[in-house]
């Protein structure tokens, strides 16, 4: 078992089923709903063979696990999510490059995912660190992960470029495995009842 194996995980919300073509037609009408801001990388609905080609291509080469995540309820793939930054020796990793369509928003998708992959991440794989990161300007993304109960680590100022040379600030928030317990209440309590 590596960091880069992404199974099938799933509760009674969610699946996160490791990425594949098959999810194509369900992300792009998925992502159809999105509004792109500047200051995010969401594909579009014509890119995402695309981009599922590449976040495959790096799962191979064991860079990132990738998962397609499917609406237990709806039985569909609503969004998408992945490891990053996988660091073995360190046990640390990322979650990230995650998007959801908006009629998931609000549902408890997103925090019954992030549970399923904190688990993975800090029960199985045995992490001492897991990071979440977002730009400085996407504020609803800053605050949903708050609201995991990450805590922010800091700002990575003129961190990284976008693709049309906008320079990005770089919010990182980490969970360690010391507070992976609350963390875990929390993301129960907030799903229970669902």
């Amino acid at each position: 078992m590596t960091f880069a194996d992404a199974p099938l995980l799933e509760n009674r919300l969610v699946r996160l089923e490791p990425l594949a073509a098959d999810h194509r037609d369900d992300l792009a009408d998925a992502v159809g709903d999105l509004a792109r801001a500047w200051y995010t990388r969401i594909p579009t609905p014509e890119g995402m063979a695309a981009e599922i080609d590449r976040r495959l291509a790096l799962h191979r080469e064991g860079r990132i696990a990738a998962w397609a995540i499917v609406d237990a309820r709806a039985g569909r793939a609503v969004g998408m999510t992945t490891f990053l930054n996988l660091d073995e020796q360190n046990r640390r990793l990322e979650i990230g490059s995650t998007w959801l369509r908006r009629a998931a928003h609000g549902t408890g998708v997103n925090p019954a995912a992030k549970l399923l992959l904190l688990e993975r991440a800090f029960d199985v794989l045995g992490c001492i660190a897991v990071e979440l990161r977002t730009h400085w300007h996407n504020h609803q993304s800053r605050a949903a992960i708050a609201r995991l109960g990450a805590k922010q680590d800091g700002v990575l100022r003129n961190h990284s470029m976008t693709e049309d040379g906008v320079i990005r600030d770089t919010v990182v928030f980490s969970i360690l495995d010391t507070e992976w317990p609350a963390v875990r209440a929390g993301l129960e309590h907030r799903i229970a009842g669902r």
